[in-house]
């Protein structure tokens, strides 16, 4: 690592083995903020854009002959079928099917094309939705509906997760930038960044996306982010891949900084160490509060 008075100044570290015990002692336990749970707007968006088809098919409720019942409105209100997938918390349009009792034959459905008011209300039957609607299990379509789209928004929790460790870096960044008079990128294409600044930076794949890079009137800081909340295999390939990064990155002439964080890394504190002993920077988010990542910008 390449030790700066910074560290002194700011975290009262006075060498390089206090700079890494600060990293370690300060790692979070998670990052995950409030939005991690629902995304309310899409949810929102998801029930608006069917709401008058879940209006319809709400009067099949209590129904006696519910699937003659659901044939009936699925002939005068065709655009009914696109939601149907939906309704069972299924977001693919084109779903096959095997018939346990016909031979193990297979049956489409594609609720992309227009699709019999018969196939429509045979698959809500075969599938159990229309016995829940008749015995009033369901007494509220659009509740009903509602609830099943939050639920299929839990499947965005990894991805939010995921994005979360540079959504609290950009927060920083974006400060930063702001009140020095930095231009940054997120998401930086090597590409995009010799559009915007002139400047080349090797990459083994020419769609890698950067986390971020930051450009001031002395160097190029290229920025990847990552949090890990347990530990694993990965992290030690993670910390290997780093360190090749940094050497490629300085070899363009341009300064590589790995802000990283969770306490998965205190289960692997020796490939951090040797990554960390062999890179100039290693950040985590204590680090970023405290002002490390504004200072070595300047």
């Amino acid at each position: 690592m390449k030790y700066s008075q910074i560290f002194n100044k700011l975290l009262g570290c006075k060498n390089e083995d206090e700079v890494f015990a600060y990293l370690i002692d300060n790692l979070k336990e998670t990052i995950k903020s409030w939005d991690y749970f629902v995304n309310w707007q899409k949810v929102c968006k998801n029930y608006h854009e069917a709401e008058v088809s879940l209006n319809l098919l709400n009067t099949l409720i209590g129904k006696p002959d519910i699937e003659k019942a659901a044939e009936q409105l699925l002939s005068e209100y065709p655009n009914i079928i696109k939601i149907i997938p939906a309704l069972l918390a299924e977001r693919h349009k084109k779903i096959s099917l095997i018939d346990h009792t016909n031979s193990f034959a297979t049956t489409g459905f594609d609720f992309t094309k227009p699709m019999s008011a018969k196939d429509g209300a045979k698959f809500m039957k075969q599938s159990g939705f229309l016995d829940l609607v008749s015995d009033r299990t369901i007494k509220s379509i659009p509740d009903y509906f509602f609830g099943v789209e939050v639920g299929l928004d839990s499947n965005g929790r990894k991805n939010r997760s995921g994005t979360s460790m540079e959504t609290l870096t950009e927060l920083f960044i974006k400060d930063i930038c702001k009140r020095n008079g930095y231009d940054y990128i997120a998401q930086a294409t090597a590409d995009k960044i010799y559009t915007e600044w002139g400047k080349h930076i090797t990459v083994t794949n020419s769609s890698k996306r950067i986390d971020f890079a930051i450009n001031t009137p002395h160097k190029l800081y290229l920025i990847e982010t990552n949090f890990y909340g347990g530990g694993g295999s990965k992290l030690k390939s993670t910390a290997g891949e780093y360190a090749k990064i940094y050497q490629q990155w300085s070899e363009d002439g341009h300064q590589f900084i790995w802000i990283t964080d969770g306490l998965g890394w205190q289960t692997a504190q020796r490939p951090l160490h040797d990554t960390f002993n062999t890179t100039d920077y290693i950040l985590n988010i204590a680090m970023v509060q405290k002002g490390v990542l504004e200072e070595l910008l300047k």
